[in-house]
């Protein structure tokens, strides 16, 4: 099963490793993106960083297979770096029945971003995107550790609003 779609511009790190993997029980981890998959020092460093009996998988989005990733036993942790990496997920045939809650975790600031949380900035296009997943029945959150309470999608919206 997907327990958590996490986007996060730092992927596997710390806060994953530390707080997000105990907390769901992860038994694998599954990084889709396409820059990580074309370097092997990436994936090295990913693989390395986590405990042996949690595998990561870093894979080019268009080799992931999300049924088969949903059908699991164990938990898996999907990571995205970004909200165009999501919506391609969700192109690719990522659905809410196999991964309904998306966790906005570290998106970067970048021109035309403005902030929604701490440390995730999102450009309108972006929001946008998110409202389109959130109608498609996908749960959007943006919480950095599962300690945080989460703030939903219409809090994000909110908060964009106010950043003009």
């Amino acid at each position: 099963m997907i327990a958590l779609v996490r986007v996060d511009n730092r992927l596997l790190h710390g806060q994953v490793l530390e707080a997000w993997i105990p907390r769901l029980g992860a038994g694998a981890v599954v990084v889709a993106d396409d820059e990580a998959a074309r370097s092997p020092l990436a994936q090295a460093a990913m693989s390395l960083c986590c405990p042996a009996e949690v595998p990561v998988e870093v894979l080019p989005l268009d080799r992931v297979d999300f049924a088969a990733l949903a059908a699991r036993p164990a938990p898996v942790l999907l990571l995205v770096r970004d909200v165009a990496g999501l919506t391609s997920a969700v192109a690719r045939g990522l659905t809410p029945g196999q991964a309904p809650r998306l966790n906005l975790g570290n998106i970067h600031f970048a021109a035309g971003r403005r902030p929604v949380s701490p440390s995730v900035f999102l450009a309108e296009g972006e929001l946008a995107a998110l409202r389109a997943l959130a109608a498609a029945g996908f749960q959007v959150e943006a919480r950095a550790v599962p300690t945080d309470p989460p703030a939903g999608l219409e809090e994000l919206a909110r908060r964009f609003a106010a950043a003009r």
